[in-house]
């Protein structure tokens, strides 16, 4: 059996899939961002026309996977598998989201990781050959997350400098065998990094150093370097995690100023948008890859990046006992055309 693992925590799909189709769907505060242009659908209506932001989050969900199938000119009834998450308890934003699909589902929570662990094993389970054509999906909405996580929004808390703003957003790839690119290269798994923090206001200092750990074993595994990318993405560091990744790869003798981006950054003004550190959730990373990655890898703009979404494994009672935040991040290369046999 052909061994795909390079070094510790990469794997080198040895028969590229590619992203065959995407879509992304947001809510009103996104769409007036600075990618507002580059998503496919803006909704004016936080609930997306249910009766709950429950349902309005499986709503957004729903009309994603649904236009990512458009585009794709496919069906459920294609799909292989559906692989899924989203923020809320069970999964259960996209379990209803998807429950009518009749699709194979797998649901998945890494937290704000969740959309580069459906994309790392979407592309793995067709690199294995278990599958011809796969979904990777996710979403978060600000309501249903601030419900479940914070403080009911009539108590009006203030926010701290350090706090993001969940992301009402949703992003949906259809990963196939065969296609014209972009194609998804390397999978580097993250591992479970936890430096004590404890401010549940303050995720990008708890997740950041699980970015670290994880872009630099890509980096040891494949032999490349920060410079053999147009671009890196996190997501979603905010500005804290977003400064303290730059200087960690500054004491290693990179400096990332022109080419590292974090999405939570990337989807607000943060001077004329008061989100404070900036965004987070599921979606964020999920739409703006659909919205604003995967096309720019497709227009020509770059001709490889490595999206590498990162998470939070909290839950809404670990930090009332004590606990603390343990973080995680997925790592996947996306290229513009095939690389070379036996090139880096």
């Amino acid at each position: 059996m052909e061994n795909k693992h390079i070094g510790g925590q990469t794997v080198c799909l040895s028969n590229p899939p590619t992203a065959a189709a995407w879509a992304s769907v947001v809510g009103k505060l996104e769409g007036e961002g600075p990618l507002g242009k580059c998503f496919d659908t803006i909704s004016p209506d936080s609930y997306f026309g249910q009766s709950t932001w429950e349902k309005g989050e499986s709503e957004m969900l729903k009309q994603c996977f649904r236009l990512a199938c458009d585009k794709a000119r496919i069906s459920a009834a294609d799909l292989d598998y559906l692989l899924c998450g989203d923020l809320l308890n069970q999964c259960t934003g996209s379990a209803f989201a998807m429950k009518d699909s009749d699709v194979p589902y797998f649901g998945l929570y890494g937290a704000c990781s969740t959309m580069a662990e459906s994309l790392c094993l979407g592309a793995m389970l067709i690199d294995g050959g278990f599958a011809q054509t796969v979904c990777a999906a996710t979403s978060s909405h600000f309501c249903s997350s601030e419900r479940q996580f914070r403080f009911p929004l009539e108590y009006g808390g203030q926010r701290t400098p350090t706090a993001q703003w969940t992301v009402t957003g949703s992003g949906t790839v259809i990963i196939a065998a065969q296609g014209q690119g972009p194609y998804l290269t390397y999978v580097t798994t993250g591992k479970i990094k936890d430096k004590g923090i404890t401010d549940v206001a303050n995720m990008g200092a708890a997740m950041a150093p699980a970015a670290y750990d994880t872009l630099s074993a890509h980096f040891k595994d494949t032999g490349r370097t920060p410079m053999d990318y147009d671009a890196i993405f996190t997501g979603d560091l905010g500005a804290v995690g977003h400064r303290a990744l730059m200087e960690q790869f500054a004491k290693d003798g990179y400096d990332l100023s022109d080419r590292y981006f974090d999405c939570g950054l990337l989807m607000y003004d943060r001077d004329r948008q008061d989100v404070h550190a900036g965004g987070s959730g599921c979606g964020c990373a999920a739409s703006v890859l659909c919205g604003h990655i995967l096309p720019n890898l497709k227009s020509g703009l770059w001709k490889r990046v490595l999206f590498s979404a990162t998470g939070a494994l909290l839950s809404a009672t670990s930090p009332q006992q004590g606990l603390t935040i343990p973080g995680i991040c997925h790592a996947i290369a996306i290229e513009a055309a095939l690389p070379k046999k036996g090139g880096k």
